[in-house]
């Protein structure tokens, strides 16, 4: 006896079983993420911010421990050069 959809009761357990035509795939009990429709591709622009703001970064803190920066060694040097790394980081994960 079959149902509306055209499926049939197993005799064993009574479950219904949908139909496969010829060449169908075997259904499988593993998640498989959806394809993308687009791929998402990032400005240009991305790679070339992040990778100034943590060279830029980098330069201060450096140049700070030189004591090449004006005033001496300053804490404020460093957490400009922390804050230029940080954005540099912010920016990377923009980066597609």
């Amino acid at each position: 006896m079959a149902n509306e959809t055209g499926d049939r009761p197993t005799k064993s357990t009574g479950r219904v079983t949908p139909r496969r035509g010829k060449g169908a795939p075997t259904p499988s009990s593993r998640y498989t993420p959806p394809v993308p429709k687009q791929i998402k591709v990032s400005p240009p622009w991305v790679p070339i911010v992040m990778g100034t703001l943590l060279a830029l970064g980098a330069i201060v803190i450096m140049l700070n421990y030189l004591d090449v920066l004006p005033d001496g060694t300053k804490n404020g040097y460093l957490l400009i050069g922390l804050g230029l790394i940080t954005g540099g980081f912010i920016t990377a994960t923009q980066w597609r």
